[in-house]
């Protein structure tokens, strides 16, 4: 198992691969950036609260739709050109956002953010797969701390700037973003090795091999519980701006703790489906807690972080296990995936607020903790299929290959 790999060469990386990691944090943060502001937005925008999470579903359903497509386009432009258009859409219709008037242009624009979102992120993870050092094991760690950055630091940037107005982290994130931009455009000066061109219908196909369908469908009802968590949160907590984003930095910090440092040790030791099932079920709980603690501030907060510790691990073991469990191109086996689980992301915020509305605070928990609860089912019933995901399908002498390609 690749996991088996992450050690001390983690951390030596070539250039390149640091410059695709560190716009990758970048653009992690453009999802958890609005969380502190939408209690902002729907009160100085006249919106409801479900108004507000359209902002994550229109962004995150784009970002689905996109991500099915994405292995097809970097295929024909390479990587290098498809990071460098999905920053540059990143950049123009964060600005957009910045410069809206109503709710519904935000939700516009935050639609065509989720495609350079989509292009960015996909091609990002293949192509750190393919360039660093130490194996797809460290690669994909490297990823999810990105990730677990990103979503720790969104969070505050955008409660900071947030209280001075909510169009501030939108401009932070153009402006970040565009640095990202001249990172790539400057240090990846070796287009990375153009992939074979694919078919548009690729992503599809692959979601026929049973193993990444489990997988995929699995990772759909865990965002449903994910964004639920990160996306809903807000408005029971009643906090201002600065207040929320202090809150889910330490989600953030928490996430990005435990999928850098304890996911790994852990992969080391246990069967990828087993331990899955095992966090999942911890997930369960801990949303249930917090249906049950909704209207205690503090005691909610409490269970925001220890789903972060709990999210930190599911992240780095399902991306791993998606990567290694089929022969199939890294950026198929991506979009494909990420596809299906941003859908399972753009799905949750509004109903969550629509059960608020409809039922009771607690009820958008009991939601999330369903879903994670039918991602255990999942893997339970489809276990016999999980054996690639649990032993890796990756050669001895592709691993070396990525090694020679990392040091290269």
């Amino acid at each position: 198992m690749s996991g088996q790999k992450t050690g001390t060469s983690m951390w030596k990386q070539p250039t390149a691969v640091w410059a695709v990691v560190f716009a990758s944090v970048i653009a992690f943060m453009g999802i958890g950036l609005v969380d502190p502001i939408l209690p902002a937005i729907a009160k100085d925008l006249d919106a409801t609260p479900a108004q507000a999470e359209l902002l994550f579903t229109s962004y995150l359903l784009v970002t689905a739709v996109a991500m099915f497509f994405s292995s097809w386009i970097s295929s024909r432009l390479g990587a290098k050109r498809t990071l460098l258009l999905g920053l540059v859409i990143i950049v123009v219709f964060a600005l957009g956002a910045a410069l809206s008037g109503s709710v519904d242009e935000i939700i516009g624009f935050r639609a065509g953010w989720g495609l350079g979102n989509a292009l960015f992120i996909s091609t990002a993870l293949a192509t750190i797969v393919g360039a660093a050092s130490g194996g797809a094991g460290s690669a994909i760690v490297l990823y999810e701390a990105a990730l677990g950055v990103g979503i720790a630091v969104g969070p505050l940037l955008g409660g900071l700037l947030g209280n001075i107005s909510w169009r501030g982290p939108f401009f932070g994130t153009a402006s970040l973003m565009a640095i990202g931009f001249i990172a790539i455009l400057t240090v990846l000066k070796k287009e990375p090795a153009k992939p074979a061109p694919v078919r548009v219908t690729a992503a599809f196909r692959a979601l026929g091999r049973p193993v990444l369908a489990l997988l995929a469908a699995t990772a759909f009802f865990y965002n449903i519980a994910f964004f639920i968590l990160l996306a809903y949160s807000p408005f029971p907590l009643e906090l201002g701006a600065t207040g929320l984003g202090f809150v889910f930095f330490g989600w953030g910090v928490a996430l990005a703790f435990t999928s850098v440092v304890i996911a790994p040790i852990l992969i080391r030791h246990f069967r990828r489906s087993r331990l899955l099932m095992v966090v999942l079920g911890a997930l369960t709980l801990d949303l249930i807690a917090a249906a049950l603690v909704v209207q205690n501030r503090t005691a909610l907060i409490v269970t925001i972080i220890v789903g972060g510790l709990i999210l930190g691990i599911s992240n780095t073991v399902l991306t791993e296990a998606v990567m290694e469990s089929t022969d199939l191109p890294r950026s198929v086996a991506s979009s494909a995936y990420s596809g299906v689980r941003f859908l399972g992301g753009a799905v949750a915020p509004p109903v969550g607020a629509l059960l608020a509305a409809a039922i009771a605070p607690s009820a958008p928990y009991y939601l999330a903790a369903a879903a994670a609860l039918v991602g255990v089912l999942i893997l339970v019933f489809g276990r016999k299929a999980l054996v690639s995901a649990d032993i890796g399908h990756e050669s001895v002498v592709e691993e070396a290959a990525d090694i020679a390609l990392g040091d290269a």
